[in-house]
């Protein structure tokens, strides 16, 4: 997992002002350690990295840099609160495949998963923010194409359920997938709720396809496209570190209505 030194060495973000954010590192490290008094973990993923740059916007920002400087806000704030623990998929600018997002996830005993990216789309003039829950068949054909450009690998960390019979097992894994999906449901509606108080959203804005990176059977999980990329008006406004703060600030509001209304019920 990810160590103080690799998170003291945040850097490369390329003019986008994206360390202001006050955050202890030691918060955002993942550990397996329950504290005494429980907060949930939630696991940040920040899309893309390294040699992986994502969508490209129409005046050349990188996606992988305003992913992860609205999760590394998201994180701040969620530390602020005092309410839960946040981790960090990755510390900075580093390329790590689909399979250890969510092993990274499991590790850390993730109580909720968000990834966060910012999307491109073929119509230059449609913008707004969307959320998406794991299905194998896409919700529409955008979110196919979407999924399909994110997934640079089909595959998932390996679960260990070897302890019980094969029927068994398939029972359990089923049960707590069947779970699993409705709490991510639930999380993605609350995302949709909030955001849209705050933001512009993209027409149909809770869809569904089969992100690589969603498929932890155990972790409530959802990926959260934060803007259009292809959208030069809205590209601009990620650059913009206010504006960021705003999308931080829904998707924590979103998290606090999610263990406040969904995972209590």
């Amino acid at each position: 997992m990810l160590g103080r030194r690799e998170l003291m060495r945040l850097s490369g973000l390329m003019g986008l002002g994206l360390f202001s954010m006050n955050v202890s590192s030691a918060a955002l490290a993942a550990t397996r350690a329950k504290p005494e008094r429980f907060r949930p973990v939630i696991v940040l993923d920040p899309g893309h990295g390294g040699i992986d740059p994502g969508c490209i916007g129409r005046s050349g920002t990188y996606e992988k840099h305003i992913a992860f400087s609205i999760a590394y806000q998201v994180a701040g704030l969620l530390e602020a609160s005092g309410r839960y623990r946040p981790v960090l998929t990755r510390s900075r600018d580093v390329f790590v495949p689909l399979p250890q997002r969510v092993s990274r996830a499991r590790s850390a005993q993730g109580d909720l998963f968000l990834s966060i990216h910012a999307d491109s789309i073929p119509n230059p003039s449609l913008r707004g923010a969307s959320v998406f829950t794991l299905s194998e068949k896409a919700s529409d054909r955008l979110s196919a194409e979407i999924a399909a450009r994110e997934n640079d690998a089909d595959l998932i960390a390996g679960f260990n359920y070897q302890t019980q019979s094969p029927e068994v097992s398939d029972i359990l894994l089923d049960l707590t997938r069947r779970q699993t999906a409705n709490l991510s449901i639930g999380l993605a509606r609350e995302l949709v709720t909030h955001l849209s108080g705050m933001v512009q959203m993209l027409p149909h804005s809770h869809r569904s396809a089969g992100f690589a990176v969603l498929k932890a059977p155990d972790i409530p999980s959802a990926l959260v496209e934060t803007g259009c990329m292809s959208n030069r008006d809205e590209e601009r406004m990620l650059r913009n570190a206010s504006y960021r703060k705003t999308v931080a600030t829904g998707i924590v509001r979103s998290i606090d209505s999610y263990f406040r209304d969904v995972a209590r019920a």
